[in-house]
């Protein structure tokens, strides 16, 4: 993966209100809140928790299904580093 192009999701953990668990190729893990969106035209599908429930990493980032997903660059930038 081209570090070039900043970090990549590996991984996702949807969590209870409206949390994301990203893991980035970069080693870290962050969490990121959906919920600011969830008023935003398309996102307010995920207002179905059992739909955000079906997020899960497809080509670097976070997606739901084939209309659905949030940029790479916004789930790093706008999400907190888990303190290990």
């Amino acid at each position: 993966m081209d570090q070039a192009l900043g970090p990549r999701a590996v991984n996702v953990l949807p969590l209870d209100n409206y949390i994301l668990q990203v893991e980035f190729n970069n080693g870290e893990i962050r969490l990121f809140d959906v919920s600011p969106y969830l008023e935003k035209g398309i996102f307010s599908k995920l207002k179905n928790v059992a739909f955000f429930m079906r997020a899960h990493q497809e080509y670097g980032t976070v997606v739901w299904d084939e209309t659905l997903d949030i940029a790479p660059e916004t789930l790093y930038e706008k999400s907190i580093p888990i303190n290990n």
